[in-house]
């Protein structure tokens, strides 16, 4: 697996929405943010438009992210929300010179599409906040910190207390290749070739909006595809904007972990992963090590 190289003063990077659409006023505070860093950021043709739920149609998004990659001078691809809709482009990406020049490709959410497709492709891609967090929060606060410090080239190590969760982590040490993201839309790869379960790997997942029921379909849809007899270890990191369903038998953490219970591999619930403020950055398909204790996890990349 391939780690795109560390970004440098003056590289070009290129802000551009491959799923939803987005204001304005995110995307232009986001490329201050980047020429804060030193970079040279462009806005792609049509990262702001408006084609009812995405920023353009199929052909429009295809042509701003393919142009992305295959720019040598092109150092950084931000992704300026998720949404939905980066699906679409799967079928039509050429790889080939991405592959001879990888770079930084940064995402979540929907952008998890284009986590994996990397992934096939053997180059590591950065799970980490996009434009409208960038803009919001400027370089104030440990997302952004440790997002920034990834990108040109640091190694970064997180040790996180997890007392809240404490009954629910498995205590435990895995070292594998980092893989998963946004469940929903890991789970709609699954049965296609783009769904790659790295032996012994380690699995993360968040997700928002989606109501009990539905995540528990997901993970025993996982469990039913063998995911979990592969994996070395796992983190359930933010589930957020939801209401607990009290036809349940239990709350929705505690459904995940029901699943999970006959397996032996590492585990830790409440990661600071997802549709939260703290989104740290996770690097998709590289080797990672998680150490679970009693109520804390260390994790590094």
């Amino acid at each position: 697996m391939k780690r795109p190289p560390a970004l440098k003063q003056n590289d070009r990077a290129v802000i551009l929405s491959p799923a939803g659409r987005i204001e304005a006023q995110w995307v232009h505070g986001a490329a201050e943010v980047l020429k804060r860093w030193g970079l040279q950021p462009q806005i792609a043709p049509h990262a702001l438009g408006n084609h009812g739920r995405y920023s353009g149609n199929v052909e429009e998004r295809l042509a701003d992210l393919q142009q992305a990659m295959d720019d040598p001078a092109v150092r950084l691809i931000l992704c300026s929300r998720g949404g939905y809709g980066a699906v679409h482009l799967l079928p039509h990406l050429d790889f080939t010179r991405i592959r001879l020049n990888p770079k930084w490709v940064v995402g979540y959410s929907d952008i998890t599409i284009l986590h994996a497709a990397l992934q096939l492709q053997g180059i590591a891609s950065l799970h980490a906040p996009m434009a409208k967090h960038l803009a919001q929060e400027g370089e104030s606060d440990r997302a952004t910190g440790y997002m920034k410090d990834i990108l040109f080239g640091k190694r970064v190590s997180y040790q996180i207390s997890l007392t809240a969760t404490s009954t629910l982590n498995r205590r435990g040490m895995a070292a594998g290749r980092l893989f998963g993201g946004n469940l929903s839309v890991f789970t709609s790869l699954l049965g296609t070739k783009f769904a790659k379960i790295p032996k012994g790997g380690i699995l993360f997942l968040e997700d928002t909006g989606e109501h009990p029921y539905k995540v528990d379909r997901m993970i025993h849809q996982l469990q039913l595809a063998g995911l979990f007899d592969r994996i070395g270890g796992m983190i359930v990191g933010q589930f957020t904007d939801y209401e607990e369903d009290d036809q349940m038998d239990a709350p929705l953490l505690q459904e995940i972990r029901k699943v999970v219970e006959r397996y032996d591999f590492p585990l830790c619930f409440g990661f600071p992963v997802g549709h939260v403020k703290e989104n740290y950055p996770l690097i998709a398909g590289l080797r990672a090590e998680l150490t679970v204790a009693e109520q804390s996890v260390t994790f590094m990349q």
